[in-house]
C-alpha cells in the first residue's frame, strides 16, 4: 500500500508544509485541481469556519500543538475541503470519504477494513 498525498498548492508551498508537518510521504501537486474535482470535493466557508472546528483549532492551540506557519503570499484556498480515499492498483476506489469538515477524518480501522475486504474478494476470486 503507498499513501500519497494530493495539494492544489505551489512547489514552494508543498515543501514548505511537508517540512513543517514531518510529512514523509510522496505529494502530488494539482494546481488545476483535476483530482479534487474528480473526487467530489470543493470549498466551503461555512464548513471550516464551523465553531466546532474553530474550538477545536483553539484546543489545539491551548495543547500547544503547532500548526504549520505559512506566509500569506502562500495561502491558497482555506476553505477547500479534502478527504481520504483507498485506491486498488487498477484504480478502483475501494474507500471514499469526502471531508464534511476539515477535521473530519476517517478511522484508521475503516481505512485497514476498506483495504481487507478487498483483499479477501480478490482471494476469493483466485
Amino acid at each position: 500500500m503507498q499513501v500519497l498525498v494530493v495539494s492544489f498548492g505551489s512547489v514552494e508551498g508543498a515543501q514548505l508544509w511537508l517540512q513543517q508537518t514531518g510529512c514523509t510521504f510522496q505529494m502530488l501537486l494539482d494546481p488545476q485541481r483535476k483530482i479534487y474535482r474528480s473526487f467530489g470535493l470543493g470549498s466551503s466557508y461555512l464548513k471550516v469556519m464551523k465553531f466546532g472546528c474553530l474550538l477545536q483549532y483553539s484546543e489545539f492551540r491551548i495543547a500547544d500543538r503547532d500548526f504549520p506557519d505559512f506566509p500569506s503570499r502562500l495561502l491558497e484556498d482555506l476553505y477547500q475541503l479534502g478527504g481520504d480515499f483507498l485506491l486498488d492498483d487498477t484504480g478502483k476506489v475501494l474507500l471514499s470519504h469526502p471531508s464534511k469538515n476539515p477535521l473530519d477524518r476517517p478511522s484508521l480501522m475503516d481505512v485497514l477494513q476498506a483495504a481487507a475486504d478487498e483483499r479477501q474478494h480478490t482471494d476469493q476470486e483466485l
